[in-house]
């Protein structure tokens, strides 16, 4: 249903849909237009359920991330926003594949679902078969294997982080890539069962450092898994800065293969 440029009404008429027993998807057009929806999206669809015990089965398509030339209002990443609010499910699948079973379980699940989908899986990544069941919420998975130090990566930042893992493993070194998939509900299972393997962890994450999804994971492990750890934890993010249009700053705005490959070289010294 096509419906003017008006993020609340559309939130609002959502809600009200689910309310009537209705599975509505939003769609944003990108994660950033959905902030003039967020009264409608924190203060109704978060606490319907837990106000008056009436499902609200919504779920909003977030088109996430930068890409080159974007600039500050088409680029941001907003999940660990979303993430802090109580009875809001956030996905952050990685792949055409997990975008897809993903969707489906965010679709048939009566809580509200804030699906944040990188625009990278728009421009750079198809799929030659597509699942054909849902995906349980909340369970990552082990994207590539390793032994020496462990990269808990999301969304788009995956990709830059089996990079380096591949280059890395030219070295010698072999690195393990934890894909979260979902970051509320976080999988600290998984997550903690790869740093006790590895003893080293570094969080990568294409949003701003403050308040974000590295730091909850790296907090998680600091408090529940401090003894499995032989180096301290890192973290990397974006630079706590508007996005840039350039090309090249924006490059160097975000984190990238190259960026997360020297992180991890300096971890593996410590």
């Amino acid at each position: 249903m096509d419906a003017p440029i008006s993020e609340d009404a559309i939130v609002g008429a959502a809600i009200g849909a689910a309310i009537e027993g209705m599975r509505p998807i939003v769609e944003m057009q990108f994660a950033d237009f959905s902030t003039p929806g967020f009264n409608q999206i924190i203060n109704h669809a978060a606490t319907l359920y837990w106000r008056t015990q009436v499902p609200c089965p919504i779920t909003i398509r977030l088109p996430s991330g930068g890409t080159s030339g974007s600039g500050p209002f088409h680029s941001q990443s907003m999940e660990a926003i979303y993430a802090h609010y109580p009875g809001l499910i956030v996905m952050t699948p990685a792949t055409v594949e997990d975008a897809y079973s993903m969707l489906l379980e965010a679709v048939a699940i009566d809580d509200p679902v804030i699906f944040c989908e990188h625009k990278y899986l728009y421009y750079h990544l198809k799929a030659d078969k597509l699942p054909t069941e849902a995906m349980p919420v909340g369970k990552a998975r082990i994207a590539r294997a390793g032994r020496d130090l462990t990269i808990v990566a999301y969304s788009a930042m995956v990709h830059e982080a089996l990079a380096v893992a591949e280059e890395l493993a030219g070295e010698g070194t072999e690195i393990e890539v934890v894909d979260l998939r979902s970051i509320k509900p976080l999988d600290t299972d998984t997550v903690m069962a790869s740093v006790a393997r590895t003893g080293r962890l570094l969080c990568v994450g294409e949003a701003w450092p403050w308040g974000g999804v590295t730091a909850e994971v790296i907090a998680r492990v600091a408090t529940e898994g401090f003894g499995l750890l032989d180096a301290p934890p890192q973290r990397l993010n974006a630079k706590d800065t508007p996005i840039p249009y350039h090309p090249n700053l924006w490059t160097a705005h975000r984190p990238t293969a190259r960026s997360i490959a020297a992180a991890a070289r300096n971890l593996l010294r410590m």
